[in-house]
């Protein structure tokens, strides 16, 4: 994490089963980015196939209704700064579904990846960019 940034301009992506677990769970310790994310406690960057990604899975996985689908990412898109993603990047062999989560923070100039996966998290970081584990990014954020 860059050092000459404030807390509410950290410029960072969550990786899709994190905003998923944020959106679907709403009890869950990791909603509370969804929470922070609406307090502007940090700025979130998406690109339009995390969005998509992202719908898809509340869809088919989860059963959410069109309704709320569509309700839930007007209020993303709305609170997140949408990337324009130009380079395809084959970074991670194991998962390249996971590349497009690091072509969306290059593209956005994050200042992390937020996720769980263990294929991003064993990078430690890409072009300067770390990957974080959700806990540890809440604990930035200020929540034990």
């Amino acid at each position: 994490m860059r050092n000459d940034k404030e807390i509410g301009t950290l410029r960072v992506v969550l990786d899709t089963n994190v905003l998923i677990s944020a959106l679907h769970f709403p009890e869950s310790t990791i909603a509370t980015l969804w929470r922070f994310l609406l307090e502007q406690k940090y700025r979130l960057i998406l690109s339009p196939s995390i969005i998509e990604e992202t719908a898809s899975i509340l869809r088919e996985r989860f059963l959410w209704s069109e309704h709320e689908i569509q309700n839930t990412l007007k209020l993303l898109v709305r609170k997140a700064h949408i990337v324009r993603v130009d380079t395809v990047l084959d970074v991670v062999p194991d998962d390249p579904k996971d590349n497009h989560i690091l072509a969306c923070a290059l593209a956005g100039k994050a200042d992390m990846v937020v996720s769980g996966d263990k294929d991003l998290l064993r990078l430690k970081e890409y072009e300067g960019i770390p990957m974080v584990r959700p806990m540890d990014f809440l604990r930035t954020l200020g929540k034990k």
